[in-house]
Parts: structure tokens; C-alpha cells; sequence
């Protein structure tokens, strides 16, 4: 199966993970450092096709291949965006050797007890099904420390576990009913990709 050789490249294999994970917040200053400035864009539907359109610059790279880039953490806009006629994650494990990861947080809460925490994320039920229906092998979520506080990173590492504690049976859930769907004739599967099972925890870090 797809996902055993996933497991296997990033269990055993050396290489960069590729952030190519940017959201709403950041997005403006990742596309000022590739040279388009603010007033080359309206609004966020251009901005977000802005990037997307350097992100497929990147991933079609000769370069970008499993050869050096083991995985890559994918923004949900980008994962549900195409490259070369494909699925994004279709598109990098099957034509470019990389494993799909997605981000599933939705940005950080102010700093307090000298750490910041992730905000809530009401829709990662719906984004863990979209995902696993596009292959994705697992998912990234992000919490930052600022100072060595004991009640602090107490609760970076409460949360990161609670949240884990939630993706891992609704990951599985998901790719149960990806691959129900798939077995079934006539469905349309959102794309050309077929799903890859995997029950695995979430592959969050804090």
C-alpha cells in the first residue's frame, strides 16, 4: 500500500520536510519575499491564488523530489487546489516521491504563562475527511513557546495531546469511509486520486 511506503520514507529517510503550509496571516509576507508586493493583489481569493500558483512553481521544480524532500506540510487551500491537471497531494507522492502532510490549526491565541496556544478548530472534522479522500498522510498543528513557564508548556502540551487525542479516531474514521467510497461504483471521488488508507495518530509537533 501507498501508505507503508509513506510510513516507511518518513520513519527511515533522511531529507527536508517542505513548510509550504503559510495561512491568511502569513501569506502577504511569503509573497513579498518572492517579489509580488501588496498592491499586485485584491483581496484574498487573488492573494491565495497568488501563492498557490508559487507554490506549484516550487513543487514542479526539478529539484523537489523525494530524492531531498521527503515531505511537505500543505496549507488547505493548497491541498484542495490542483497541480499539473492532479491533486496537490496525488500530484507530490505519485509524480514527485513526496509525502503529503496537511496543517490543521487555524493560527495561534495571544501569549499568555509565556506560551501560545492554538485556536479552536471547529471545522477539523471536515478538513481530516477532505483529506483523507485526497491521500494525505497526516497532519501538522503548531503551538509556540516563548519562555521557559512550567503552567505554560503544561498547557501547549495539554492541548497538542487533547487535539491529538481527536484527530486519531476521526483520521481513521475518515479513511474508513474514503475507502468505502472508493469501492463503490460510479462515486465521484473529488479527483483522479484514490485514497490511501491509514490509521496512524496524527503527526502533530508542538
Amino acid at each position: 500500500m501507498a501508505n507503508d511506503k509513506m510510513m516507511a520514507q518518513i520513519s527511515e529517510k533522511g531529507g527536508f520536510i517542505a513548510a509550504l503550509d503559510q495561512s491568511g496571516g502569513s501569506t502577504p509576507g511569503a509573497l513579498r519575499l518572492y517579489g509580488i508586493p501588496d498592491n499586485a493583489y485584491s483581496g484574498d481569493a487573488e492573494m491565495f491564488r497568488l501563492v498557490h500558483e508559487m507554490r506549484v512553481r516550487i513543487m514542479t521544480a526539478p529539484a523537489f523530489t523525494g530524492a531531498k524532500v521527503i515531505a511537505t506540510i500543505l496549507f488547505e487551500g493548497t491541498m484542495d487546489g490542483e497541480v499539473q491537471g492532479k491533486p496537490t497531494p496525488a500530484f507530490l507522492w505519485e509524480d514527485r516521491g513526496v509525502v503529503p502532510f496537511v496543517k490543521v490549526d487555524k493560527g495561534l491565541e495571544a501569549e499568555k504563562d509565556g506560551v501560545q496556544v492554538m485556536r479552536p478548530m471547529p471545522e477539523l472534522d471536515a478538513l481530516l475527511t477532505r483529506a483523507a479522500r485526497l491521500g494525505v498522510f497526516g497532519t501538522k498543528m503548531r503551538s509556540v513557546i516563548n519562555l521557559a513557564s512550567k503552567a505554560g508548556i503544561a498547557a501547549v502540551v495539554a492541548q497538542q495531546f487533547e487535539v491529538a487525542g481527536q484527530i486519531r479516531p476521526a483520521w481513521a474514521d475518515a479513511h474508513h469511509r474514503a475507502r468505502s467510497l472508493d469501492q463503490e461504483p460510479g462515486q465521484d471521488r473529488g479527483g483522479s486520486h484514490p485514497s490511501r488508507g491509514i490509521d496512524q495518530a496524527s503527526r502533530g509537533r508542538a
